[in-house]
């Protein structure tokens, strides 16, 4: 897939779905403020964090929904991003 393709793809996705997008987007930037609010409070940053993961698989599974392209095997891939992304941050950016 070159680089323009792929964009164009993009592009037509976002496009074809900016609801979808946009709430994603909104919860990404609502993650981000409460652990900035919340920063240094351990726990909370955990549970803003495992929401929003548990948030990314629902909109996930939500969005292939709607486009009749729901399967085990993207399901798997959205538990698996979700579940590196609370590791990441977990051992990366929120150390003990």
């Amino acid at each position: 897939m070159t680089h323009r393709h792929a964009a164009r793809h993009l592009k037509k996705e976002v496009k074809g779905h900016l609801f979808d997008y946009l709430l994603l987007l909104t919860a990404g930037v609502f993650f981000l403020m409460a652990v900035n609010i919340f920063r240094g409070e351990r726990f909370l940053e955990f549970i803003f964090l495992t929401a929003f993961a548990s948030f990314y698989i629902i909109w996930g599974i939500y969005h292939h929904i709607m486009e009749d392209t729901l399967h085990l095997k993207i399901v798997i891939e959205y538990i698996l991003i979700a579940f590196t992304l609370i590791f990441m941050l977990k051992i990366i950016i929120f150390p003990n």
